[in-house]
């Protein structure tokens, strides 16, 4: 339950509807409704791939899972914070006249680096039970996958201040686990070398 809600935090369905709708204004409401859903397939394919195949990379690149809870952590602070503090910029994610295929909407939005490192990290820690976490994989996609083909209604009842506003209250939380992430992975550490 704590590496779903985790995970789904992590996803920020909420702070990716301002995103996905800026992204999408210029299209048909039926043509939105197909690319967001063509582009939560490919984020779920990625998170899928990396649930089964991210230990195999660990150990490939010859990771400890203390180094990948540490860069978990710091990755998550960082996504926390600019939760909480959103840039000014505004969004130049896909060249105008161009429909967004695979990027930025399924990957890094949806399937980011946080996503897939903290998947990595799940497995790692407890390889039996796979089947556990990709319920955990799955019902978070599906809960963002909700959030995001509802985008429209949502951010008409929530208006832009209701968004920021739960938006920046998940990365509060966000923080606070990311901040347990990395000292449990410092401690893992401390530990390893005593």
């Amino acid at each position: 339950l704590s590496a779903f809600f985790t995970l789904l935090f992590v996803m920020d369905p909420l702070g990716n509807v301002p995103i996905f709708l800026s992204v999408l204004k210029s299209y048909q409401p039926g043509q939105r409704q197909r690319i967001i859903v063509r582009e939560l397939l490919f984020a779920l394919a990625v998170l899928l791939f990396f649930l089964y195949f991210g230990s195999q990379f660990l150990a490939l690149l010859s990771l400890k899972p203390e180094s990948v809870r540490i860069a978990g952590g710091i990755v998550l602070l960082v996504i926390a914070i600019r939760m909480v503090f959103p840039p000014e910029s505004g969004s130049t994610l896909v060249p105008s006249g161009q429909e967004p295929y695979f990027v930025p909407l399924a990957v890094p939005l949806v399937a980011g680096p946080s996503s897939l490192a903290l998947i990595m990290l799940m497995v790692h820690e407890s390889r039996g039970a796979l089947l556990q976490w990709t319920a955990v994989v799955v019902g978070a996609w599906l809960i963002t996958a909700l959030v995001l083909l509802g985008s429209t209604l949502l951010y008409k009842v929530l208006g832009a201040k209701g968004t920021t506003a739960i938006e920046r209250l998940m990365g509060m939380l966000l923080i606070m686990i990311a901040v347990q992430m990395f000292f449990e992975g410092l401690g893992g550490f401390l530990g390893s070398v005593n």
